[in-house]
This record gives structure tokens, C-alpha cells and sequence, in this order.
């Protein structure tokens, strides 16, 4: 007889993960390179898929094995998103209904496997402080707290999960000019890709830009993610590096997402951070060999 599926619930003794993230719908348009201006470019297939890089966290983490609550919102068109998180075993209770349509990316995936993306926050841009502050409550100190950059009160969401004595983890994407007043010295671990890096250290070397992150947030841990070429991770003075794998790539659009997903998840299963950043590492080479965001990610058995 097939047991039923049962929600760990909010207070519980193992730490739990609060992701407050974005719901997107993803237009996936395969090209054979991003379109140029003016230009008017032929897509050689369309695919619509579940995303947003807070689902895609969402749903890494629930493969990886944690126990993960969405909470964020939906348009009238989104519906559907919720139930594919729950068909992925992450807790939708905190997911509420806005008034704006659902958030929408449309998302070019080239012949090198790269993509860009223009995202429509919708939806994702009406959380209230009262859903947070509410929300935020039902969760004890020493539990995690993810968030990206495509909702809105980021500013009041670190400044809230930390004074509850959440471990606050911040992923700032997509990146824009305001992060660099966010009162990110409360962040518990900052992620950021070289990109990202560069933009809030104002450029350098990937170790320079780890340096300069750390000594302006020393109470900060940073995981810097480089491609192909690895990731860094450092506390304090202690730095650690994972070299990446070469493989054929076919879409890169929820690798970074599904990496996010599956590190945390091994610190919260007190794994140590360079087998944490081992296990991330497996599970976003075999999302980039996939097409699709959601859909990509490695479940564990796969991973292991």
C-alpha cells in the first residue's frame, strides 16, 4: 500500500528552509544566437515551462532532500505553478494570490547552451510586509531563509529574517544598482556568480572579488559561483574551492538555481562546505546536459 505524502510541519526539529522567491512562467525560444537590435530572428522551437529562480531554488532543494516552504505570489494565470511545487513536495502554504498577472520570462537559449532572459516580475512584486511579517513568524531561530531579487521588500525581508534569528542567504538576481544599499551585512551566506561578484565588489579576479566581499561583509559567508570553471566559498579567512566539470551543455538556464538548491540543502544535512560544494557541482552539470529550468533538476538519486 502507497503511503501518502506527508508535509513536515513549520515547527519541527530539523532546520527548515523559508524561501520567499519568485513564481515565473518561462517562454523558452531556441536560437542560434541572441537576437541583436533590430533584428528580427527566427526561434527553431518554443517551450513553456514552470520557473522563476525562486521556484527553481524551491524545487532543488526539495530533490536535494530539505524540508522547503514557497512563499510568495501568484497571478490568476499561475495556479498551475503551485501545484507543480507541490507535486514536487515543497509547502505551498504561504503562496497567496495577487491582482497583477503571474510573472513571465521569455528566455533565448543559443547554439553554446547560454541564454538571456527578460523577465515580467507581475505578481512577484506584490508582497506586503503584513504576508512577511506573518509568514516570517511561523519559523524559529537557526532556520534558513532564501531570497532572490525578483520580489519585491528584499531591504525588509533581510532586515526581518534576521531579527528572528534566521539564517538569511541571499542570491541577488537579477542584479541591479540598488543591491549595493542593501543592508547585506545581515545576510548569514551571500551568493553571487561572477557577474553578480564583480558588479558589488566593482570588478576584479574571482579571488579579489571574494577578498573585497568579505572584508566589507565579515560577518558574511560568500559563495561565488564561476561556471564551468567552479565555485569558491569563503568564512572569515578559511576559503574553499570546488573545480568544475566539463560537459556538453545544453541549456544553462536552471543551473545555477538547482546548484543554490542542492548546496544548502547539504548544510543543512551538516555536510561540510567542500562536500556541500561538491554535491551542488554534480547536480548542475546534470541540469545543464537537460533542456528546460524546473524540469532540469537532478532529482537525488540522480545526483548520487
Amino acid at each position: 500500500m502507497q503511503q501518502k505524502k506527508v508535509y513536515a510541519t513549520v515547527r519541527d526539529m530539523k532546520a527548515k528552509i523559508l524561501n520567499y522567491g519568485s513564481l515565473n512562467i518561462d517562454h523558452i525560444y531556441r536560437v542560434p544566437h541572441f537576437v541583436k537590435p533590430g533584428e528580427t530572428l527566427a526561434s527553431s522551437s518554443l517551450n513553456h515551462f514552470a520557473g522563476g529562480k525562486g521556484a527553481n531554488q524551491s524545487v532543488a532543494l526539495a530533490r536535494a532532500g530539505a524540508t522547503v516552504f514557497h512563499a510568495g505570489k501568484i497571478g490568476n494565470d499561475g495556479a498551475w505553478l503551485k501545484e507543480k511545487l507541490d507535486q514536487n513536495n515543497v509547502n505551498t502554504q504561504f503562496i497567496t494570490e495577487g491582482t497583477l498577472n503571474n510573472g513571465h520570462a521569455i528566455i533565448q537559449v543559443d547554439d553554446k547552451g547560454e541564454n538571456a532572459i527578460v523577465f515580467y516580475p507581475g505578481a512577484n512584486q506584490e508582497v506586503t510586509k503584513e504576508e512577511i511579517d506573518t509568514t516570517l513568524s511561523k519559523f524559529d531561530p537557526g532556520d534558513y531563509l532564501l531570497l532572490q531579487n525578483e520580489i519585491n521588500l528584499i531591504p525588509y525581508l533581510i532586515e526581518k529574517g534576521h531579527s528572528h534569528d534566521l539564517k538569511v542567504c541571499y542570491n541577488p538576481a537579477p542584479m541591479g544598482h540598488e543591491v549595493a544599499n542593501y543592508p547585506l551585512h545581515l545576510c548569514h551566506l551571500l551568493i553571487v556568480n561572477k557577474v553578480e561578484g564583480e558588479a558589488l565588489a566593482r570588478g576584479g579576479a574571482d579571488k579579489k572579488i571574494l577578498q573585497t566581499l568579505v572584508k566589507r561583509f565579515p560577518d558574511t559567508e560568500v559563495l561565488l559561483t564561476v561556471g564551468s570553471e567552479g565555485a569558491y566559498h569563503q568564512r572569515g579567512e578559511k576559503q574553499t574551492f570546488q573545480e568544475g566539470e566539463k560537459v556538453k551543455v545544453v541549456d544553462t538556464t536552471a543551473a545555477g538555481d538547482t546548484f543554490i538548491g542542492y548546496f544548502l540543502a547539504a548544510l543543512i544535512n551538516k555536510k561540510p562546505v567542500q562536500d556541500a560544494l561538491a554535491i551542488a557541482t554534480k547536480a548542475s552539470t546534470l541540469c545543464i546536459q537537460k533542456k528546460g529550468a524546473m524540469d532540469a533538476i537532478p532529482t537525488r538519486e540522480e545526483v548520487e
